[in-house]
């Protein structure tokens, strides 16, 4: 451990359920030792993602049945209100999207790493079962994050990256792209394929249309229409507006095999009635609300699969480096803001006005 470095840190820390106020900046937060099989990383840049907002809410509690708005909820169940169906501990550092420089090992660790310049893999697997999805906790969410000046993690979950994008650049890529890349590894996505993208403009619908187009794949996508150009420099081959009045008939001689999916709410019934026979629909948010209706008869009169997607397989963050380093893919950083100005980032992130990222930068 070098004798340089600070025993305190500034870290904004969430310090229960609750609205915005919740998150207080620290100015002397201790900063973490790594234990044995960790890394500390001095963070550059951390991403925000919706998972912070939905935990800091409560959102992911059964008792709530609303849009994610990110303002605080009456009514949320005590055992439920995380990701995983479990309690929280407070007060916890969020924010999963690291970007940094490894500046110290744990025990264990090759001391070669220091130096390294590293994203996270957010997905804290059992290191004798990875593979096993009932034995994983999220970085930010079970342990402490990002939205500070140091963390640590697991060295294995620290992936070295070689690459002339900025630190807020790369911090774009954690958690959005690694749930597109699930999204679109657990549907089979091929270049046979024609798309259905919701919610294209934000940061998992922008990595979803790139990550489809690397497979050669047709993309349609729906966002704002304030954001189509946007959502065309992605890569989309055609854009129609977020909620159209009958996304049938504009889909009229369209053949849409797959719809990539993390907005639910009214419309839901929508995105699945354009489904071909025999096609996927893939999910892995529902920001405009949870509680769909379902004809069971469009679903199994039309043979189509319904598909969630959360734990991804160990390789698809390995597998994001790779597109990161041959440029393959592209960060879309929206905006970038202070660590201490975190809410005011939250803020706008929930406001969904920006195409992209959003992230802080100690």
């Amino acid at each position: 451990m070098s004798a340089e470095l600070p025993t305190t840190m500034r870290a904004m820390v969430t310090e229960g359920h609750g609205g915005i106020e919740k998150i207080v900046l620290h100015e002397d937060w201790p900063r973490p030792d790594p234990a044995a099989g960790e890394v500390l990383i001095r963070v550059g840049a951390c991403g925000l993602n919706n998972t912070d907002v939905n935990t800091r809410s409560g959102w992911y509690s059964k008792a709530v049945s609303d849009a994610t708005t990110g303002d605080a909820f009456d009514t949320v169940n005590a055992d439920d209100p995380t990701w995983g169906g479990n309690p929280i501990v407070f007060p916890r550092i969020q924010g999963a999207d690291v970007c940094g420089e490894i500046v110290a090992v744990g025990e264990g660790v090759d001391e070669a790493r220091i130096g390294e310049r590293v994203i996270t893999d957010n997905w804290l697997r059992d290191p004798e079962d990875p593979s096993n999805m009932d034995k994983t906790g999220y970085f930010g969410s079970e342990c402490h994050g990002g939205y500070a000046e140091y963390t640590v993690i697991r060295a294995t979950n620290a992936l070295a990256v070689t690459s002339d994008y900025s630190d807020a650049e790369l911090a774009t890529f954690s958690c959005s792209y690694s749930t597109a890349e699930g999204m679109v590894c657990r549907a089979a996505i091929n270049a046979s394929d024609t798309v259905l993208i919701t919610g294209a403009s934000g940061g998992v619908g922008g990595a979803l249309i790139q990550l489809v187009k690397l497979r050669g794949a047709r993309v349609i996508a729906l966002a704002s229409t304030e954001k189509h150009t946007a959502v065309t420099a992605l890569g989309a081959d055609r854009v129609l507006p977020r909620s159209p009045e009958n996304l049938g008939a504009e889909l009229a001689g369209e053949r849409v095999t797959v719809v990539a999916d993390v907005v639910g709410g009214s419309d839901w019934h929508s995105v699945i009635d354009v489904l071909e026979r025999g096609g996927r629909y893939v999910s892995s948010g529902a920001i405009a609300g949870p509680i769909v209706e379902l004809d069971l008869r469009t679903f199994y009169l039309r043979d189509l699969t319904l598909l969630g997607s959360t734990v991804i397989p160990p390789e698809v963050t390995e597998n994001l480096i790779r597109y990161i380093e041959s440029k393959a893919i592209r960060p879309v950083l929206a905006a970038s803001y202070p660590l201490e100005q975190l809410r005011e980032a939250q803020t706008a992130f929930i406001a969904k006005a920006h195409t992209g990222n959003i992230v802080v930068t100690p």
